[in-house]
C-alpha cells in the first residue's frame, strides 16, 4: 500500500518547482499577498497562460492552494508546506555539518 510520495520525494518535487524563475518569481509575488492569475500576469513579464501553468505546477507539489473570491479564483501559498522543506532542507545541513566535522577531528588526529 502506498502512502503517497516520501519526505525526501515532496522535498525533490518542491525544488524541482522552484528551480524555474518563473515559478519562484510566482511565488514571491504571491508572498506579498493572495492574486488571481490575471493579477499575475499583470506583474509579471509572463502570458496570463503561462503564468497558469506555472501556478498548476506549484499547486501539484503543495506549494499553493485555490481561493475563492467572489467569481475570482486566487492563488495562495501554503507557508506550512514551505516550512516543512526549509525544515528538511536544515536537517539535511545540519546532517553534513555533522559528518565535515567528523572528518575534520580524524584528520587533524592523523
Amino acid at each position: 500500500m502506498n502512502s503517497g510520495p516520501s519526505p525526501d520525494g515532496t522535498v525533490v518535487a518542491m525544488c524541482s518547482a522552484l528551480a524555474d524563475e518563473t515559478r519562484w518569481s510566482i511565488l514571491t509575488a504571491l508572498g506579498q499577498g493572495d492574486a488571481s492569475a490575471s493579477a499575475l500576469a499583470r506583474s509579471l513579464p509572463v502570458t496570463r497562460q503561462a503564468i497558469a501553468k506555472h501556478l498548476a505546477v506549484l499547486q501539484e507539489v503543495g506549494l499553493v492552494e485555490t481561493v475563492q473570491v467572489g467569481r475570482e479564483v486566487r492563488y495562495r501559498v501554503i507557508g506550512t508546506e514551505l516550512s516543512a522543506v526549509a525544515r528538511r532542507l536544515d536537517a539535511i545541513g545540519t546532517e553534513w555539518d555533522r559528518r565535515l566535522a567528523a572528518i575534520k577531528h580524524i584528520a587533524e588526529s592523523i
